[in-house]
């Protein structure tokens, strides 16, 4: 029989998708090209999962913070979501791609919001890859809604203060039915974690790679996690 290839592969993969708009720059194209770019990487990177032993991936489209970047940008980010769910929801649900998306929806668009339910529903019975896509997500948002939930179950009546640890507040976050990441990837040269899954990744190991997003290949990708199984992950205990 031969050896498992997927053996100490992190099971939840995170990626910071980093780096599109300077490489349009690096070409003389406009911004929106690079988004564009990055958005038909994502279905490769997907694809890439089963192989690899990879369960689940979330990836960080569009932060609380990125509503501060150029009117034309954020129009022409909005339009590039509707039509990328458009375009490849028949693909993810065929392939067996379970997709949720996590963060604030009040800010977007009423047709917008529409197709991601639809997405959502339509690929519910799936399980071979679960995609997440955190739109209009920051990580002390998350944890702001989760606390405020949390807050008015207590008020109700629904739940004792007295028994409120650091296990109840995950049930309220938006990755309640998640694992937390393994890994978190980050693209471009920029070793930050902007305010992602800051709750979830307490213990997750973290690579900061130059590579932009739009050139993350699956071979890139393949070296990373095939690479994760050497890493030793103690989670504060001593190694024996």
């Amino acid at each position: 029989m031969a050896p498992d290839s997927t053996k100490g592969a992190p099971r939840h993969v995170a990626i910071i998708m980093d780096g599109n708009g300077r490489w349009a720059q690096r070409q003389g194209k406009p911004r929106l090209f690079g988004h564009h770019a990055g958005a038909k990487r994502v279905r490769e990177i997907v694809e890439a999962c089963p192989d690899l032993g990879v369960k689940y991936l979330t990836i960080f489209a569009f932060s609380t913070e990125n509503w501060k970047r150029t009117q034309t940008e954020v129009a022409g980010l909005m339009s590039l979501f509707r039509r990328y769910i458009t375009k490849e929801a028949r693909a993810l649900r065929d392939e067996g791609v379970r997709v949720r998306f996590i963060g604030d929806r009040v800010r977007l668009d009423a047709k917008l919001i529409a197709l991601m339910d639809e997405l959502e529903e339509m690929t519910s019975m799936n399980d071979r890859v679960h995609l997440t896509i955190a739109l209009n997500y920051g990580g002390r948002d998350e944890v702001a809604r989760a606390t405020k939930r949390l807050a008015q179950d207590v008020a109700d009546g629904k739940l004792d203060p007295a028994t409120v640890d650091e296990e109840t507040l995950p049930k309220y976050l938006d990755t309640c039915v998640l694992p937390d990441p393994d890994l978190v990837i980050r693209t471009s040269g920029e070793a930050r974690i902007s305010n992602f899954l800051l709750w979830q990744s307490a213990y997750a190991e973290y690579e900061f790679i130059d590579t932009l997003w739009p050139d993350f290949s699956r071979d890139v990708f393949a070296g990373i996690v095939n690479g994760f199984g050497g890493r030793d992950r103690r989670f504060g205990a001593v190694a024996t």
